[in-house]
């Protein structure tokens, strides 16, 4: 779906196959939901030739969580809002559900210290090293080889939302226009398919974000402004490496 996963597992015995498991799932996720496949059952649901009730039951779950949370976010998530072809979109949802389902394969296949990462959204469990969390870097805005803040986690999820690496590819569905008053926004949770739902409602809603973030128990959130400045969630002080 456009982007690049990683698997980092530090176990000392992997199972035969764990990987190739995982890796198959996520194709088979991109066959589903991909929205530049014209095969896949998103394309198919938005010109017509397939209906949502004969969908598969992992597109069917994936919108209509995508509805629960346009109502919670007052549209400023909606998986079937805008978009210049007007079609369904269910990218700021699927990436973090189907990296989080990956995660819980290979943990059922005995692997407890791994990170998935896609396109800079990441499910930790376990840690490099026994006893040592994952060291998660945000990346600084304008110098990619620098981070604006480093966060420690194990069995969280980490998920930002942005312009300055793919640019203004996320828009506000009740208006259409490309969100303005931060530059991105990092959530910290317990599921990645919802820190990455919440990264992006957070990042279209601005500083008032970190508020809507943080009304959810569990998560936590940091955001970077136009000013070059960095604001965050007071749960987010126990994942801040100082």
């Amino acid at each position: 779906m456009g982007t690049v996963v990683s698997i980092d597992a530090r176990d000392p015995a992997i199972p035969s196959g764990a990987l190739d498991d995982a890796i198959a799932w996520l194709h088979e996720v991109d066959g589903r939901f991909s929205p530049w496949r014209a095969d896949s059952e998103i394309s198919r649901l938005g010109d017509g030739t397939l209906d949502e009730a004969e969908a598969h039951p992992d597109v069917r779950e994936i919108l209509a969580l995508g509805d629960e949370l346009a109502v919670e976010s007052g549209g400023a998530f909606d998986v079937r809002g805008w978009r210049a072809d007007g079609r369904v979109d269910p990218c700021g949802l699927v990436k973090g559900w189907s990296i989080e389902r990956a995660t819980r394969r290979l943990a059922a296949r005995g692997l407890r210290d791994v990170a998935l990462t896609a396109g800079g959204d990441i499910a930790a469990r376990g840690g490099p090293v026994p006893g040592v969390p994952w060291r998660v870097g945000v990346r600084h805005p304008d110098r990619p080889d620098r981070v604006a803040a480093v966060l420690a986690v194990t069995d969280a999820a980490v998920a930002t939302s942005g312009a300055y690496e793919r640019g203004a590819h996320i828009r506000d569905p009740r208006t259409g226009r490309t969100p303005s008053e931060v530059r991105s926004m990092t959530v910290v949770g317990p599921s990645l398919t919802l820190a990455d739902a919440y990264a992006t409602t957070g990042y279209v809603l601005g500083l008032d974000g970190l508020d809507w973030v943080a009304a959810h128990d569990g998560y936590a959130a940091v955001a970077i402004t136009w000013a070059d400045t960095v604001r965050w969630t007071p749960g987010m002080d126990r994942y801040l490496v100082r």
